[in-house]
């Protein structure tokens, strides 16, 4: 576990009217700012794009699944170099990561002025409407496709991720999202106390492993389905999305617009099927209505 993402508080747990002094451990959240350094050799660009709160670790992943899941690069091969920078601070944290792009690499950066301010509880803060932030993707998910995936397999999802929530399990406080293989293999999984944090760190590790698009994968995520979830996953080219909680209505609206199945409360034995309910076989489902 990186010892970074978590800190123990001393707490007075109660139980049965009984204090108990003890610790508790904690996913720390902390800000990261985002700079991207982009243009000819002799006149580089350095701009502040964004201010997240985030659980320290995978910066890099972070940074580059944002940029990327925002339209602002499209390919791996634009990236030059990503690191921290050292900032002069009472604790000396690393909470500036710089992503510098290749000379010939252009950003698509629409509004010179645009700085987003994102919380770990929100993914859209800072933009001013819903038609700014239904980025175009470079890969267009649709409806006649055989990527399919077992209701027997989905039921199994969350327990295989739970299995691998490290953070979480210390913690309690972590939201998490993994890719499947079709037959329930775990590919890669990415916590953080924000989900769009951790959907942009798994989107980002897959970009960096050149797997994009991901339409052969299963999206899990282990709280809610919101609208900036579905739009991350339909920039990188996922089909399939489940999650443990509840979709909100424009999450289910953009799963419909880009083709999307979008599977929700899946838990406990059961989950609701909200778009392409084709992509989910159910050949061995006893219908009991």
């Amino acid at each position: 576990m990186n010892d970074s993402a978590i800190i123990n508080f001393p707490i007075l747990r109660v139980t049965n009217a009984t204090g108990l002094e003890t610790s508790d451990t904690l996913a720390i959240e902390e800000p990261l700012e985002i700079r991207l350094v982009y243009g000819p050799k002799e006149n580089r660009t350095v701009k502040n794009i964004s201010v997240t709160m985030r659980t320290p670790g995978h910066d890099a992943e972070l940074a580059v699944g944002f940029l990327f899941t925002e339209g602002i690069i499209q390919l791996r091969t634009e990236l030059a170099a990503v690191n921290h920078c050292f900032i002069a601070c009472a604790e000396n944290k690393e909470n500036v990561i710089q992503v510098e792009l290749t000379e010939a690499a252009v950003p698509n950066l629409p509004d010179t002025d645009r700085n987003f301010y994102t919380t770990s509880s929100c993914g859209v803060c800072g933009k001013g409407s819903i038609a700014a932030i239904r980025t175009v993707s470079v890969y267009h998910p649709g409806e006649n496709d055989d990527h399919t995936v077992a209701y027997a397999v989905l039921h199994e999802l969350p327990g295989l991720l739970r299995e691998h929530q490290r953070v979480f399990e210390a913690t309690g406080g972590l939201h998490a999202s993994a890719l499947f293989t079709a037959d329930g293999q775990l590919q890669l999984v990415r916590e953080d106390v924000g989900r769009h944090n951790a959907l942009d760190k798994l989107i980002g590790a897959a970009l960096e492993l050149d797997w994009l698009p991901l339409d052969k994968s299963v999206l899990l995520l282990s709280g809610r389905a919101s609208f900036e979830l579905i739009q991350k996953a339909a920039m990188a080219g996922i089909k399939i999305i489940a999650a443990v909680g509840a979709p909100s209505s424009l999450a289910v609206q953009l799963a419909d617009e880009f083709g999307i199945t979008l599977v929700g409360f899946l838990r406990q034995q059961r989950f609701n099927i909200y778009t392409a309910v084709h992509r989910i076989t159910m050949d061995n489902y006893e219908n009991q209505n």
